[in-house]
């Protein structure tokens, strides 16, 4: 589906008409703010991600050794600075 280039409104009329341009961006309507004729913001619609993520749905499934903080050997260290 081919949509119509976005409408531009001057600083103006998006300030007097905001309400009506949450609408259009709500019902999935891009609209452009411009001033002096030069756009500068974009009001575009949210898109919700696709699931919500719920806590804990991975525990048990990642085993951390005992020793993950310990310090690392010194010729794994010297590795990282040549």
């Amino acid at each position: 589906m081919i949509r119509p280039p976005p409408r531009t409104y001057n600083i103006h009329e998006a300030k007097t008409q905001l309400s009506k341009l949450l609408e259009q961006v709500a019902h999935g309507d891009e609209v452009l703010i411009a001033r002096a004729g030069v756009p500068v913001a974009r009001l575009v619609p949210i898109v919700p991600s696709p699931t919500s993520r719920v806590l804990g749905t991975e525990a048990g499934r990642l085993v951390v050794a005992d020793d993950f903080d310990a310090p690392l050997p010194a010729e794994l260290l010297t590795s990282f600075t040549r």
